[in-house]
C-alpha cells in the first residue's frame, strides 16, 4: 500500500508520528522558527547532543533522539538560503528531503512529518519550495517501502493551500 502524504496546519512539535524533521541551521544548535520550537519542546538534551554531531552540510541530514517529543527522533536537515534561485537552491533543497527519507529508511521509521525546508527566514519562495519537496518525496517512495504517513506541516494557513495545491497536481 503507498504512504499517505498529506498536508496539515499544526506546530510540528506536537504531532505524534515516529520522527519530524527540523529546518536546522548549519551548526545544528537551536535558533529561530522551526529549529528553536524543536529545540525548545525537546528540552536541552537535544543540543547536547547536536553538538556531538559536529554540525550539518546544507542538503545533508542528521538523525538524534526526540527527548520530550512526541516523535522518538528529530532529523535535522540544513536547507539552502535562497539567493534568486540560480546558485543550485532547487537542487540542494531536493537533496535535503531525499536525505531525510533515507535516514529513516535506513531507522526504520514509519511515520514523517516535514516542516516547508527553506521557506522561513532563508527565504525560499514557498510555490517552489513545496514543488520540489512534494516531488522529491514521490520519487523517493521507492526507497522507503516502511513509510506509511508523510506529513507536510505547515505553519501558516496559506502554507497549507499552497502544499494542498501541490499534493493535488494543480
Amino acid at each position: 500500500m503507498p504512504p499517505t502524504l498529506r498536508a496539515v496546519y499544526a506546530d510540528i512539535t506536537t504531532l505524534n508520528v515516529d520522527a519530524i524533521v527540523n529546518a536546522a541551521n548549519e551548526s545544528l544548535l537551536p535558533g529561530g522558527g522551526v529549529c528553536g520550537a524543536i529545540h525548545r519542546a525537546a528540552g536541552p538534551e537535544l543540543a547536547q547532543e547536536c553538538r556531538m554531531l559536529g554540525g550539518c552540510r546544507t542538503g545533508d541530514a542528521k538523525l538524534t533522539r526526540g527527548y520530550r517529543l512526541p516523535a522518538r527522533y528529530v532529523i535535522h536537515t540544513v536547507g539552502p538560503i535562497w539567493q534568486g534561485g540560480g546558485q543550485g537552491e532547487a537542487a540542494l533543497l531536493a537533496s535535503c528531503y531525499r536525505r531525510c527519507l533515507e535516514l529513516a529508511a535506513a531507522n526504520h521509521i514509519t511515520s514523517l512529518a516535514f516542516p516547508s525546508i527553506s521557506t522561513g527566514v532563508y527565504g525560499y519562495p514557498i510555490e517552489e519550495a513545496a514543488k520540489i519537496a512534494v516531488t522529491t518525496v514521490r520519487e523517493s517512495l521507492a526507497n522507503v517501502p516502511m513509510l506509511h504517513d508523510i506529513i507536510f506541516c505547515c505553519f501558516s494557513p496559506h502554507d497549507l493551500a499552497v502544499y494542498r495545491r501541490t499534493l493535488a497536481g494543480e
